[in-house]
């Protein structure tokens, strides 16, 4: 067996029917990555008859002055049971790369080795977790402890089966909001290339990217269809229409509940007053948001989400939406309608990532329980590693601080 360059057919058509294929390892990624600042390869491990055995998509670009690091981003497309393949591969990918003064190559194969059940903080562990320590084994390292989002893709996942979805099976907070969120005017508009800026100003704070780097993924997918925008709209006349009747509701039951209260001053009827108090405050709440911008437009796009689709996924690539509508639950709205727009011609729908912590002191707590709330499997991944091509360099950089700071974390906010 050797390795070589393949094609760009060749390497999609691998990539396409690999079971570990994703949108990371694919032509479209390599073009939005060559926009971020790295060259890449498409390199194929093949035998005596040409046959493609194993492949991969690798990034690179330059760490100091004169050396250079890899990614092969959700790892490589080879069979990680196999370790006479891998051995090979990784042995091949070692000589081509030492020669060009690659350090390592970084890899966070797709590999679930555990279901998640958050309910009760326990993670089920499967035999995919003996590939760890082949690739411990074969000179990889390990990032350790990272239950939140210390790595470039998230270790922890939550993937929405579509055709399984409704709002019966959804939980019942999340499914209030649902519906809250229709009956405050919303509704979901597909954009496009031109929807971006509009979208920019809810999702700038998330990521510290500018919004060069949304054209430049929208540039790259969209040759092939592999990318949606869509924006959420809110109807003001229709929303006011919707709040004052359920604040009309509201307020004649919090009328009786007052009355109970003076004839029975009990524990369970002041609770319940209580409660009604601050529904009726929401309400008065949002009917003055909705009454100001009212007089100015009669609708607004108070948020959006960017997809990527590819195989029978749909990937969330980021979604945002404006705080001050918060109360309208745009993010479940979000959420909903992409699941109803996509479940006819997609399986899953990635959540695009929740944390490992299961403390009360985890500040991405509302993330994974609004993720959560939805009924997704969540995985534990097998992680993020370190292939070693040059022992030596890479201790180097390691003490030297080259790699923290190459590898520092991009978010800037944990709004839902």
């Amino acid at each position: 067996m050797k390795l070589r360059n393949l094609t760009i057919f060749e390497f999609d058509a691998f990539a396409l029917n690999h079971p570990l294929g994703s949108y990371h390892q694919s032509s479209s990624y390599a073009l939005f990555m060559s926009e971020q600042g790295y060259d890449y390869d498409l390199l194929g491990l093949v035998d005596e008859n040409n046959k493609i055995i194993a492949a991969s998509l690798i990034l690179s670009k330059k760490i100091g002055m004169f050396n250079r690091y890899g990614y092969a981003p959700k790892g490589f497309l080879i069979d990680y049971f196999s370790p006479t393949i891998l051995q090979e591969f990784t042995s091949a990918l070692k000589k081509y790369y030492y020669k060009k003064n690659f350090a390592f190559i970084k890899i966070n194969p797709e590999i679930s080795i555990g279901t998640i059940d958050y309910a009760h903080k326990i993670i089920t562990y499967n035999r995919n977790q003996i590939i760890e320590s082949t690739l411990k084994g074969m000179n990889c390292r390990k990032l350790e402890g990272n239950k939140r989002f210390e790595t470039k893709i998230p270790k922890y996942n939550a993937v929405q089966i579509l055709k399984n979805t409704n709002l019966r099976t959804v939980c019942k907070n999340t499914r209030n909001k649902i519906r809250k969120s229709i009956r405050n005017g919303l509704s979901l508009v597909e954009g496009s290339r031109d929807d971006i800026e509009t979208l920019f100003k809810f999702i700038k704070n998330k990521k510290d990217y500018p919004i060069t780097h949304y054209y430049n993924y929208y540039n790259a997918f969209s040759k092939k269809d592999e990318i949606d925008i869509f924006l959420i709209k809110i109807d003001f006349e229709e929303c006011l229409i919707n709040l004052r009747e359920k604040y009309e509701e509201e307020s004649d039951k919090n009328s009786e509940l007052v009355n109970k209260v003076m004839i029975n001053p009990s524990n369970e009827n002041l609770k319940r007053k209580l409660v009604s108090d601050t529904i009726l405050n929401s309400y008065s709440e949002s009917i003055a948001t909705a009454t100001r911008y009212l007089a100015k437009n009669k609708t607004q796009i108070i948020g959006g989400a960017i997809t990527i689709k590819y195989k029978n996924r749909v990937n969330i690539l980021i979604s945002g939406f404006d705080q001050e509508f918060k109360k309208f639950c745009p993010n479940y709205f979000l959420h909903y309608k992409l699941i109803e727009y996509y479940k006819d011609d997609f399986d899953f729908l990635d959540l695009n990532g929740i944390t490992g912590d299961f403390t009360n002191e985890n500040p991405y707590k509302g993330l994974d329980e609004f993720k959560l709330g939805f009924n997704p499997l969540a995985f534990e991944y097998i992680g993020e590693y370190d292939f070693i091509i040059n022992d030596g360099l890479y201790k180097s950089m390691e003490q030297s601080g080259q790699l923290s700071k190459e590898f520092k974390r991009k978010e800037k906010s944990i709004n839902n």
